[in-house]
């Protein structure tokens, strides 16, 4: 019944980490970047069709899904653009060929595609969950030119098996688990797989779709998690993920609240702002692997 993936290890326990020039958090934020098909029924609903029937095509809920893409995606660009901060892209892989120019941009910009699954379904329906990694991997790898370094699964959801998948065929972090501030070697049969910590807390999904709160709370709550993790972090390095989807956070009513998460952070000495691969990096040097 304990987690089978990590050794249990109290975080007030642990020796110290220290961050790149000493800092206390390194904050990560990360767009996820998903494509969802009008031939199905939507990944998610904002609006219940009439009568309670299954719509398809569900042109309500595919649009708003699409104004993400179409504005939200670029509206959240242009924020972290303007604090120069690079963001990590959880990429369903078929986003490099429906929609090029998104992908193309945020490499221009120096941001970091991580693997989100091929399209935005979990790995549980997947008849061949290898196959689906693997062609996720090669289609990033052929768009643009790497293989992506870390993986999350559409919803977070992975069978038994998928972090040993995951380790053989070349992924080194991943961001289903997150059950920690502090990344984490998990416990896989060969390889190696670093846990990066995600985040559901501080995640638009649950404050806004679940959670039913008002527009200012993504920024009230990244504020208040932000104040914690940085008095923490001058005795141990703390990692702070932001997770947001454009056709959410990407709203007019929303961005400006995103916008003050970083005019917050940015004020405070002891703060670097790293991609998934970078915190993977820091890790394995400063646990000496």
């Amino acid at each position: 019944m304990a987690n089978p993936r990590a050794e249990y290890s109290p975080i007030f326990h642990r020796a110290p980490l220290r961050l790149p020039g000493n800092a206390r958090v390194a904050v990560w934020p990360v767009i996820n970047v998903e494509e969802w098909d009008i031939n199905a029924a939507m990944a998610r609903t904002v609006l219940p069709s009439p009568q309670g029937v299954s719509l398809i095509p569900d042109v309500a809920n595919f649009g708003w899904f699409d104004y993400g893409l179409r504005v939200g995606f670029w509206r959240l660009k242009q924020v972290l653009d303007r604090h120069g901060i690079r963001a990590t892209v959880s990429l369903n892989a078929s986003v490099c060929l429906s929609y090029p120019q998104l992908v193309r941009e945020s490499l221009e910009s120096g941001w970091e595609i991580l693997g989100h699954g091929f399209i935005q379904r979990v790995i549980n329906l997947e008849p061949d969950e290898r196959a689906v990694i693997r062609k996720t991997i090669s289609t990033i790898r052929e768009f643009t030119g790497t293989a992506p370094r870390g993986w999350m699964g559409p919803g977070l959801a992975e069978t038994f098996d998928t972090p040993d998948i995951l380790a053989e065929e070349g992924i080194e972090y991943v961001a289903d688990w997150c059950n920690d501030d502090q990344p984490y070697e998990m416990n896989v049969k060969s390889g190696r797989l670093v846990a990066v910590p995600y985040t559901v807390e501080l995640n638009d999904i649950p404050i806004y779709l679940i959670q039913h709160h008002r527009s200012p709370e993504i920024f009230e709550r990244a504020r208040d998690q932000f104040d914690t993790l940085y008095r923490e972090g001058a005795e141990s390095a703390r990692i702070m993920c932001i997770s947001t989807h454009p056709y959410i956070t990407g709203v007019p009513h929303r961005i400006k609240y995103y916008d003050m998460i970083f005019d917050y952070i940015r004020q405070f000495e002891g703060v670097v702002f790293m991609t998934g691969s970078e915190i993977l990096d820091w890790y394995n040097a400063a646990t000496a692997r």
